[in-house]
């Protein structure tokens, strides 16, 4: 047996139990597996039995229990993966574009995940068994510089750091236009929108503290190339916000548009620094362009020609 307790946020007050479940375990459960669960006594609100149309109130826990299936636990796969460095507590990758980084409902296999599991055998498992070692994510489309915990340990402290917001984090993304000014900062809160729930928005009331600064790296005619320096670990933060500031990232097609130069969103993690669980010293990881983005570049400089 397995279970998960779960506090209700101010985003999700006057959500209906199994709708609010379905969002913040989507990665876990269907919302058919939701709905019996609850049907079946597996979610308690603050310790009673409730139906599925319980609306939730912020503060609310909500605890989930489930039977353990073999298909809920990731399982290692043979797929190459770049390891940036490597000791006995921790990993870092520089993951590519179009990896997903765990297993999750409906997409089981081919995981960053999957992949480290054959590599290092074994990861953290104090976490969702779907997502071994996992102490951050980056987007399926984004690529770059990634930390995982290869134990329990090295979880919670590494962890604790992103909790604090004492991780250095350092993206470059190519953006639409030109950006008037040479740095900026966003600081929208953000959070799901309502009727389609795989998109963040901003969300002025209710929405989650978000915080991303940004200075210009190069101006083309029509794009900028930014550093971006995320102060928050938002889902989807940098995309969402660049968005609303009215310069989306390139190649982005849920938050701004396609380019015929790029098939995803030119967004990189370029650097992670954090302390290292057991000797405490800071640690600093870089990875360069990646090709697409690099080719996107020369791409929008042979526009000045």
């Amino acid at each position: 047996m397995d279970r998960e307790q779960i506090t209700v946020e101010e985003e999700y007050e006057g959500s209906r139990l199994d709708i609010f479940l379905a969002t913040v375990m989507a990665e876990r459960f269907s919302r058919s597996q939701i709905k019996k669960l609850i049907e079946e006594g597996r979610v308690q609100v603050q310790g009673r039995e409730v139906s599925p149309h319980y609306k939730v109130k912020i503060a609310d826990q909500v605890e989930v229990s489930w039977d353990l299936k073999p298909d809920m636990t990731a399982r290692a796969e043979d797929i190459p993966v770049e390891i940036v460095y490597e000791d006995e507590e921790l990993i870092v990758v520089n993951k590519p574009a179009g990896m997903v980084v765990h297993p999750a409902h409906g997409n089981l296999e081919h995981t960053l995940v999957n992949a480290l599991l054959f590599h290092a055998h074994g990861l953290a498992r104090c976490a969702n068994p779907m997502r071994p070692g996992i102490v951050h994510r980056l987007d399926k489309d984004t690529s770059g510089i990634m930390v995982v915990a290869k134990n329990d340990r090295a979880h919670r402290f590494l962890a604790r750091q992103f909790k604090d917001h004492s991780i250095d984090r350092v993206y470059q993304a190519i953006v639409r236009g030109t950006v008037q000014h040479e740095e900026g900062i966003c600081e929208e809160p953000v959070g799901r929108a309502f009727l389609n729930r795989k998109k963040v928005i901003v969300k002025p009331s209710g929405g989650k503290d978000a915080a991303t600064l940004f200075k210009v790296l190069k101006r083309y005619d029509r794009a900028t190339l930014l550093e971006v320096y995320p102060k928050t670990g938002r889902t989807h933060q940098i995309r969402v916000h660049m968005s609303y500031l009215g310069h989306p990232v390139l190649g982005d097609i849920l938050y701004g548009v396609a380019s015929p130069w790029i098939n995803r969103q030119a967004l990189h993690a370029r650097a992670l620094g954090f302390r290292h669980p057991t000797t405490h010293e800071r640690l600093y990881f870089e990875s360069d362009l990646p090709a697409d983005m690099r080719n996107l570049l020369t791409r929008l400089e042979s526009l000045k020609e």
